[in-house]
């Protein structure tokens, strides 16, 4: 092994909103990172602009949820409209779930932003360094740690070696360290190439009072950046993007109207990526975000997808690294996220397929002379369900090691495997069952399951009892006080009867929720031995037998 000059126990590649957010939960773990990003800076770029109802109560956990609200668009922009110009009329209009309005499921709202906005947020939420202009070029592992050879840009290409207990891979679609570990994908790959034109121009009167997050038009897609102004508009890439004419290309979706000028700030060229690799680990080295799964934009599952990732990834490596977890732990993040990720493919990729399909016919039909159209007369580009995400946005269900079973039960090993091998072929499978499971959520206090939001106090939720921490909620903390010794950080949470009896609990019943705000364990009745307690936290984090 080479000599290294720094030693870390994360060190995380990639400085995007999942790298950052990894960053500021390891750091409330009290772990030591250092995350590296090739770029020079944090991305100037709007790119995903979606923070969804779980995301923020992520944030909130963080607590930046206000903070990013203040700088974020109003509720009522949390809608899609459709139209064929943009200065043209509304053909139909979806509310997007969670974000359109508070719902009763959660403690906050989504909000519709910009990543440029985000990025400083988190980048501001932890002091663990962060060096910018630094790519990897190496990897190294040996059986106690990583060495990770670096190369800082900014500094003469000097060369680095760091050493680490884990690498968390947030590097992109395009992860290098995903590629250096020889880990393929599943899925369909590039969807197409796709051009973002960011651009100034006042469309206050086609727009101030039908305000969106998107317009779809037969001619691509605007979005509004700030709520201060700035626009971007996004579509296919023509033929050849280097001599495209963008202001007449912007100037045909925009649509006939006096007065509109638009001037173009910069363009931006990406392909639309849809794949799920195959593995989310191998040995200390993790993948999350787009490293572990690249899903299409529409709908706006991507980032808030990664987010999710480190939120269940991060506890993991705290404990074990605190040595109150065993390794064992790390096994159960692949077959909790993995199965998630084919889901969240599967919908977002017959979603965009739609979408393109339907822009394109109606943009043929335009190009022909077709009939000016009125509300309900054209083919809009989502099903009911397009929009109305909460049951893949709050619905997930974990099974894996990591969770006890209805009676403190661990499941099968045959079951963690069924669920492990749903990944993505991502093709456009998209029957009713699968809708209703992805758009409906009923919550539950299933164990593996999201703890259900009710409000403790008038502003705490159930999710606000959760932190660096398992909880424990209870009618009857007396009862379960005497289980509560162990090295686990615990912390006990009394409950009404109303909330218990919701929660499918009796007067002496419990939950035990995980750091991640995953329920772990329920007992219905009382603890059915003196060491319940004490033996389940021993089973979900894998913890060492004495």
């Amino acid at each position: 092994m080479p000599m290294v000059d720094t030693e870390v126990d994360v060190l995380i590649v990639g400085g995007g909103p999942v790298g950052l957010t990894a960053r500021a939960l390891l750091e409330r773990w009290g772990a030591a990172t250092l995350l590296v990003e090739k770029r020079r800076d944090l991305s100037p770029f709007p790119r995903s602009r979606l923070v969804n109802v779980r995301s923020m109560e992520i944030c909130r956990g963080l607590g930046l949820a206000d903070g990013i609200a203040a700088r974020a668009f109003a509720p009522e922009f949390g809608h899609i409209r459709f139209r064929d110009t943009l200065t043209g009329a509304d053909f139909a209009s979806a509310p997007v779930a969670g974000v359109d309005a508070p719902i009763p499921e959660s403690p906050v709202i989504g909000v519709v932003t910009s990543q440029d906005r985000l990025e400083p947020a988190l980048l501001a939420a932890a002091a663990a360094p962060v060096r910018f202009g630094v790519e990897l070029v190496g990897l190294a592992e040996g059986p106690q740690d990583v060495v990770a050879t670096l190369v800082d840009h900014r500094h003469g290409a000097a060369r680095t070696d760091v050493r680490a207990r884990y690498v968390l891979a947030a590097d992109g679609a395009g992860s290098s360290v995903r590629r250096r570990l020889g880990i393929g994908t599943t899925g369909p790959g590039a969807l197409g190439g796709f051009s973002t034109v960011v651009f100034d121009a006042d469309l206050g009167r086609w727009c101030a009072d039908r305000p969106a997050g998107v317009y779809f038009t037969a001619h691509g897609s605007f979005a509004p950046l700030y709520p201060e102004g700035g626009w971007a508009w996004f579509g296919p890439s023509p033929e050849d993007p280097a001599d495209a004419d963008w202001s007449a290309l912007l100037a045909r979706a925009l649509g006939p109207a006096d007065g509109v000028r638009a001037d173009v700030l910069r363009v931006q060229h990406w392909v639309m990526n849809a794949f799920v690799a195959e593995r989310l680990r191998r040995g200390r080295i993790l993948l999350a975000g787009d490293a572990a799964h690249a899903v299409p934009v529409f709908g706006g599952m991507g980032m808030n997808a990664g987010l999710a990732d480190v939120h269940n990834l991060c506890w993991k490596l705290a404990g074990v690294l605190q040595g109150w977890a065993g390794p064992g732990l790390l096994d159960s993040y692949e077959p909790e996220r993995l199965p998630v990720a084919g889901r969240t493919l599967r919908r977002t990729v017959a979603n965009t397929r739609r979408a393109l399909d339907v822009q394109g016919r109606r943009r043929e039909q335009c190009a022909s002379g077709g009939p000016e159209v009125r509300s309900g007369e054209v083919e809009t580009p989502w099903s009911e369900g397009f929009f109305a995400q909460l049951g893949l946005v709050l619905g997930v269900g974990y099974r894996s090691g990591a969770v006890l079973g209805g009676a403190c039960r661990a499941p099968d090993a045959a079951d963690a495997d069924a669920d492990t091998r749903d990944t993505a072929d991502a093709d456009t499978r998209d029957t009713a069952d699968a809708d209703a499971r992805d758009t409906d959520y009923v919550p539950t206090a299933e164990p593996g399951h999201r703890m259900p939001h009710l409000w403790l106090t008038r502003d705490r939720s159930t999710l606000d009892a959760c932190g660096t921490w398992f909880t424990l909620l209870t009618a009857d903390p007396a009862l379960w006080a005497t289980q509560s010794e162990g090295p686990w950080p615990l912390r006990v949470e009394p409950l009404t009867g109303e909330q218990a009896r919701h929660c499918g609990l009796t007067p002496h019943g419990a939950l035990l929720v995980r750091p991640d705000g995953h329920i772990g364990a329920r007992w219905h009745g009382g603890p059915p031995g003196a060491s319940a307690l004490h033996d389940a936290l021993a089973t979900i984090t894998s913890a060492p037998r004495p």
